[in-house]
């Protein structure tokens, strides 16, 4: 079997297996343009990466129907370069951030939709706000008058671990906090958190997105 084939094959059974209200984004970070059109060619459109100049790359190589979602650490000085096309971006952890996406935004006369990153692992490589301070901007008059930004959801990275059971420990206060929040905030109606190891699980406790991707496209890159 081609990896072309193991790529469509992987596709077709994660997708198979994930609730219709689950969106499911291809982590293509690393992944050369060619395993990003087999993914593409199969029905895939969003797709997530964690360094922006990788994806701005990638953005002026493929088609212009992909929804380019950011999953990394974002650095301020950086926001620029998506700013025109960026679709989602998953890990803002500060007011900051929030206001350079706001001012990138504008320039380009978009409005562009954001997660807050919630701390729910305790490794210190892990970023994230609290609880409380999501709850804090969310009713800021601050936020109201960023018009070119929508907080549309809640993102958190689980601690790497098989520990299943820590896993959902991680998983429920995430899913409390996004339930608490949104019960005020209606407009917040995403919750990304679930990787290729434990999607399912992730589901299981209330992941309305996931971010897969060596369960679709494998661990190394592979020569075409």
């Amino acid at each position: 079997m081609s990896f072309k084939m193991n790529i469509q094959q992987n596709l077709i059974n994660i997708t198979s297996t994930i609730p219709g209200q689950v969106t499911l984004v291809a982590v293509s970070k690393t992944k050369p343009i060619s395993n990003i059109m087999e993914a593409y060619d199969a029905g895939q459109r969003a797709f997530g990466e964690n360094k922006i100049q990788e994806m701005v790359e990638k953005y002026e190589q493929l088609p212009k129907d992909i929804k380019w979602h950011m999953i990394g650490h974002v650095q301020r000085n950086k926001v620029k370069y998506m700013a025109s096309f960026v679709s989602l971006i998953h890990g803002v952890d500060n007011f900051k951030l929030l206001k350079e996406i706001n001012k990138q935004a504008l320039k380009h006369e978009r409005v562009i939709d954001c997660l807050m990153q919630i701390k729910i692992a305790d490794e210190d490589s892990k970023f994230g706000m609290t609880d409380k301070q999501a709850s804090e901007i969310l009713k800021s008059q601050e936020l109201k008058e960023l018009k070119n930004i929508k907080l549309v959801g809640l993102m958190g990275m689980a601690t790497f671990t098989n520990d299943v059971d820590q896993l959902k420990l991680e998983f429920d206060y995430l899913k409390s906090t996004f339930d608490s929040i949104q019960a005020k905030h209606p407009e917040v109606n995403i919750l990304s958190m679930g990787m290729s190891g434990d999607y399912k699980l992730a589901i299981d406790c209330g992941s309305t997105m996931i971010r897969v991707g060596s369960s679709i496209f494998g661990d190394r890159n592979y020569s075409i």
